[in-house]
Formats: C-alpha cells, structure tokens, sequence
C-alpha cells in the first residue's frame, strides 16, 4: 500500500542553500506556466493549453532535473483541473493565478539515488553538462521502495517522502454496514445496521482552532502596529509561524487519534462498508443571513481531513468507504416523515420519536444508502462514546 512520511535531513551548508534555490526556481517555473498558460487562453478565444505543449514550453531551461520540472507542471493541471470541478458542482473558486515565491521541488523515479541513509538528488544536465547532485542524510528512511521525494517547508526544510511498504489490505469477513455523520462538535457519529453506535468527540480540536485563531488575532493587531520589516515585526512573524506550526501538529495528532478509534471500533464490529455523508457544500446551501456564521464554524472544520485518513486506514483493514448525499438526514424523522430542526443534542418529533441528534444523522445517512430513502431502522442498541485527550 501506498504511504506518506515526512522527515527532516541533514546536509551540508552548501547543500542546503542550494535546496532552497530549488525551491525558488521551481516557484519560477510555476509564475512561468501560469504565463504561458494566460497568453494561450488569450489567443486561442478561452481555450486551454494541452499537458504536451505546456511541458515542452519550458523544456532545458531551467536548472533542474527535467522529471521536477513536470512535476510542477502536473501540479498545475492538477489545479487547473479541480478548480474546473469545483466550478461545476457550484463552489465559487478561482482558477490558478498567483505567482509564488517558493514552491516545492520534486524528485520522482530516476532523479534520484538512495545509498543507505544518504539521497542524491538529481538536478539534471544544464548547458551540456550534468550538474553535481545534492546530498541529504535521513536517519529514518522507510524500509520500502521509495517513489518520490518533495521538498517541504515546516519551520524548517524537510522531505516528505512517498513509499509502498509492499502490505496488502487484509481480508475483511464482516457483513455490517455502518452510515457516518461527520460534525463539529462530534468528530464521528456512526451506526451499524446491527443498530451499534459509537461518538467520537471533537471538542480538543475545536478548543485548540479557537485558541490558536484568539493568537493569531492578537499577534496580528501588534504587527499592524510595527513596520514591517522591522525587528519586532519579525519577532512577532516568527511566533506567528510558531502558533501556526505547533497547533497544525496538535490537529493532525487529534484527527490521526480520532481515525484510529473509529477503525478499531469498525474492526470489533464487523463492519465491512462504511457511508459517509458529504459535508461539502454545507455553507453554500445555507440561508444568506446565517451564512457568515456556519462559514466561520466550517472553517475550524477537518472534515477533508478526517474523510482523507479514513480512507486509506479502512482501505488496509479492507473496508470500502463510499459517500453519499446527507441531504435532510439530521433534519426528517424516519416514523412519520416531518422535518424538523433542532438546536440541542437529542432529537425528538412529535410522533414520540426521539434520538441523540448525531446518531439520528448517522442512522439517516445509512437508511438512505441502503434503502434510497429516510427509514426507521430500530432502537439503538448501545451508544459508546470517546473523548479525545
């Protein structure tokens, strides 16, 4: 199976400025495709230009291996592409347009040599002659074929590395069907059609999103207040970065926590498909006077991130993961079909139904995937309930 670890290196001085070049003319040959890409779509009446002619465009120019120049070049079909996709299901974004200072560099398939602990990075032949290749040392390689290698920033220069540690998705012998109701304040609800439920809380994430964001406002009304440039203003970034780095790595250890669980939890339960319901879109369907708000609450939302590491942790465990639309599953009662708000945790209708408001959502999406409508599926056997330290 196909992974992804980042780590830091060592290397000398002369290596390591040499990195960040890198890093900034592979941020030159993106400005450059974005050029020509612009100018294409200007003479040819809004057409785009083809992968073959945009990677011929700046083909020998610039002083990289030629395989990281396309690497750059598929990263910005790649955005191009999504962007286009995102247009068509109704979400207002932008197609590729600003310039950048730094972009990451990579290396993929033969531009690069791996001799114990030691990588060669190569930079391809310039001007006839090949140029001499950087060195990185990495104390913990994977003990796996490596496929590609990219340069990263997080506080400091890092690599993060693709690799098949050659595992196949083990045999799954269940036959139960769980439905998941992503949240805010609940990380996960779900329930199996052997009426199991299970909530994962998300209140350490929230917390740590609104400590961060009451920081980050702080810091930047004093940097507001500097020149910028200036000593302080620097000292202030540098905490600004600081803040940014150390709660990014506080939100992945919560959600990596949080997947976990959930897994182990399918695991013990025999669950063999997972439905998950699409959150995407919330705020886009929400009525203009309140949108700000739920905008603002989405934001603080992982939900890419949670849908992200759940795919490929069931996937090893041999799980199918699917999505569906959740479109009035928290909001119908599945007895008599009335549709109802609600602002606390349980949900009750008047037909003397009543459900924790998250399970009902999970039990809504599940009913919908199995059976195309809103069903009651029966009383809930157990309810195990996680809070994420």
């Amino acid at each position: 199976m196909i992974r992804c670890v980042k780590a830091a290196f060592r290397t000398s001085k002369a290596d390591l400025d040499r990195l960040f070049a890198c890093n900034r003319v592979s941020a030159e040959i993106w400005n450059q495709y974005l050029s020509i890409a612009k100018n294409y779509s200007l003479q040819h009446n809004g057409s785009w230009i083809g992968k073959t002619e945009l990677q011929t465009a700046l083909k020998n120019q610039f002083p990289l291996h030629s395989q990281s120049v396309q690497a750059v070049c598929h990263k910005y079909l790649f955005a191009r592409d999504s962007a286009k996709q995102a247009k068509n299901q109704g979400v207002n974004t932008k197609y590729p347009h600003k310039n950048k200072k730094h972009f990451n560099t990579k290396w993929v398939d033969k531009s690069f040599k791996i001799e114990g602990n030691t990588i060669q990075l190569s930079l391809g032949i310039q001007n006839g002659k090949r140029q001499q290749p950087i060195q990185i040392i990495v104390a913990d390689l994977p003990d796996a074929e490596i496929k590609e290698i990219e340069l990263v920033y997080d506080r400091k220069l890092m690599v993060s590395m693709i690799y098949d540690d050659g595992k196949i998705a083990a045999l799954n012998d269940g036959s139960e069907v769980a439905g998941v109701d992503l949240g805010e304040i609940h990380s996960i609800a779900a329930t199996t059609t052997a009426n199991k439920s299970i909530i994962i809380t998300g209140r350490k994430a929230r917390s740590i999103h609104r400590f961060r964001n009451k920081k980050l406002a702080e810091l930047q009304k004093l940097m507001s207040k500097c020149k910028k440039g200036s000593r302080q203003w620097k000292k202030y970034n540098r905490a600004k970065t600081y803040m940014l780095s150390k709660s990014e790595r506080q939100l992945k250890d919560i959600i990596h926590k949080t997947t976990k669980q959930f897994v182990q939890w399918c695991t013990q339960n025999d669950v063999k498909e997972v439905v998950i319901g699409k959150v995407e879109g919330v705020q886009r369907n929400t009525k203009k006077k309140k949108r700000k708000n739920v905008t603002q609450k989405l934001s603080n939302w992982s939900f890419g991130k949670i849908e992200k590491q759940l795919g490929y942790k069931l996937e090893e465990h041999g799980t199918s993961v699917k999505t569906i639309d959740e479109s009035y599953t928290s909001q119908q009662c599945p007895c008599c079909g009335r549709r109802k708000k609600t602002s606390t945790r349980n949900y009750k209708c008047s037909c003397s139904y009543k459900e924790h408001r998250d399970i009902h959502g999970s039990k809504g999406i599940l009913s919908k995937y199995l059976h195309g409508d809103i069903r009651y599926l029966g009383e809930t056997k157990s309810i195990k309930y996680l809070r994420i330290a």
